[in-house]
């Protein structure tokens, strides 16, 4: 899991969502006085005069106490230091108003709203106002949702989840779809009074081979009906699978819900992940599940963020596709394509480069490709249709504002990419629709009054997550919302990931 957590805070960093200062040259107009200020140290307290020596050579007496309790803490995985953000970031805000918040967000956003979206949820900093763990459960449901399933365990792992009957039931949850629900287990016999259910108890019990209270508490808890029946059924195979033999297997649950999704797997009926919620992904890149199904699980969490991009590579190219059609066409694809690359020769990739741009198109992948392959495009020397998507690719990767410089007849024909992607609209260079309303954030728009008012007044936090909802209703169709939008996240200080907002909604189109 640690490598996994390692890799999503890497591509976090590669993918340029760090929201420190940005280049003199680019910087937009700031409301807030710690942008003006990155890097600065607060000045140290004076320390109180003290005696140079001890009048004594008693040992004093040491007073030890656990220092795990359930009060408010500094929960998060990427420090300020790699964010960019400060640790005022939730603090002057009620815990129940940014829960709120984050369960808004949108679920399918761009990429680079996606980015900002995760590097927010794994901000460390100091605890919001009034109930922290609210805010904290907020933040792991919404990872969960992504499909970030390593961070969201990670961060549950600095609460205290032995304190409350919520984080505990989502600890287990997390940590049956992870495959290892043995701490978790430990918790809850530990804790019987916080426990999920009593089919979590029985299923724990019988793990660590208490067989005989499994059994005892199965059948006194069916009898009282604290277990659904089909989970009782499934936990009684789970039991004693040789009296069931040659049984028809049990229907697949219509709700998804973790430990029954691990239940089935171990009596021998996985439940397929494909139609259950993103988190249930994770559970197919292991290597015991096969190569599509580890394909289709990587593509469908690198869709929201939450795969590193050379892991997805890595799947694509670890063998040669076994038939065709669907992830076997996209593997074969990528790996012709990367051959091709890796000879060096213009000809090769004109041939392969449009079939992997076209199966990264029909999968939503597009920024993917571009951060694993830009660089390497940029430095051959291609023409026609190629650089063409030559220049789409540059302009979706982290290094945008250089594909005017590699793609300069590209940039004069079309002019308000170009515009956007080195952070300067000329004065009368104007459109309509979406590139018109992008122009307009990059001009002359006003940013959304409530929200710059929010995070002149501390509330940076909240007033992030808000301009996340804005924009991706903009980027949804709404052209007035996304000028707005784009406006706004250049008044809060991210020039950067205004511009990948607004280049990949004029490149990949609207979200809705």
């Amino acid at each position: 899991m640690r490598n996994r957590l390692t890799s999503l805070l890497a591509a976090l960093l590669c993918a340029g969502t760090s929201l420190g200062a940005q280049n003199e040259a680019t910087a937009p107009l700031s409301v807030i006085d710690w942008l003006d200020t990155q890097g600065a140290i607060d000045a140290a307290l004076p320390t109180p005069e003290e005696p140079d020596v001890t009048d004594s050579g008693n040992v004093p007496q040491v007073t030890v106490q656990p220092l795990r309790t359930d009060a408010a803490q500094r929960v998060g995985l990427a420090p300020s230091n790699i964010t960019g953000l400060p640790d005022t970031l939730w603090q002057k805000t009620d815990a129940r108003t940014l829960s709120r918040a984050i369960n808004a967000l949108p679920d399918a956003p761009l990429p680079a709203l996606q980015n900002l979206i995760l590097t927010l949820l794994l901000a460390e900093a100091n605890p919001p106002a009034g109930e922290a763990h609210l805010f904290d459960l907020a933040r792991v449901d919404a990872l969960s949702r992504f499909g970030a399933l390593d961070p969201a365990l990670a961060l549950l792992e600095q609460t205290a989840i032995d304190k409350r009957a919520a984080k505990l039931a989502r600890y287990m949850d997390l940590s049956l779809v992870s495959g290892d629900p043995s701490t978790a287990c430990g918790l809850i016999l530990a804790n019987p009074k916080l426990s999920p259910g009593k089919a979590h108890e029985v299923f724990c019990n019988a793990r660590a081979g208490n067989w005989e209270d499994a059994v005892l508490v199965l059948g006194t808890a069916r009898v009282l009906e604290l277990i659904p029946e089909d989970q009782a059924a499934a936990l009684e195979r789970f039991l004693d699978p040789e009296l069931f033999e040659g049984e028809p297997p049990l229907p697949v649950p219509a709700t998804p819900d973790p430990l029954t999704f691990r239940l089935f797997e171990a009596i021998g009926t996985p439940i397929p992940t494909r139609t259950w919620p993103l988190v249930y992904a994770n559970a197919d890149l292991s290597a015991n599940a096969g190569w599509k199904a580890q394909l289709e699980a990587a593509e469908r969490l690198a869709q929201r963020g939450a795969l590193g991009d050379n892991r997805l590579l890595g799947l694509y190219t670890q063998r040669q596709p076994a038939a065709s059609g669907g992830v076997w066409d996209r593997a074969a694809a990528i790996q012709r394509f990367e051959t091709a690359l890796g000879t060096g020769s213009p000809s090769a990739v004109s041939k392969t480069l449009p079939a992997a741009w076209r199966a990264m198109d029909d999968i939503g992948l597009k920024t993917v490709f571009a951060k694993l392959f830009a660089e390497d495009l940029t430095k051959l020397v291609l023409s026609g249709p190629t650089a063409d998507i030559a220049f789409d690719v540059a302009l979706l990767s982290p290094a945008y504002e250089t594909a005017e410089t590699h793609f300069p007849s590209r940039a004069l024909q079309r002019p308000a990419m170009a515009a956007v992607a080195r952070g300067d609209v000329p004065e009368g260079l104007t459109s309509d629709g979406v590139e018109g309303a992008v122009l307009a954030a990059f001009s002359d728009a006003a940013p959304d009054p409530g929200i710059v008012a929010a995070a002149q007044a501390g509330e940076l936090g909240l007033a992030l997550a808000n301009t996340i909802s804005l924009t991706h209703g903009g980027a949804s169709g709404d052209v007035a919302r996304l000028t707005t939008g784009l406006a706004t996240l250049r008044a809060l200080g991210l020039e950067d990931v205004a511009r990948r907002t607004a280049l990949q909604v004029m490149l990949l189109g609207s979200t809705g």
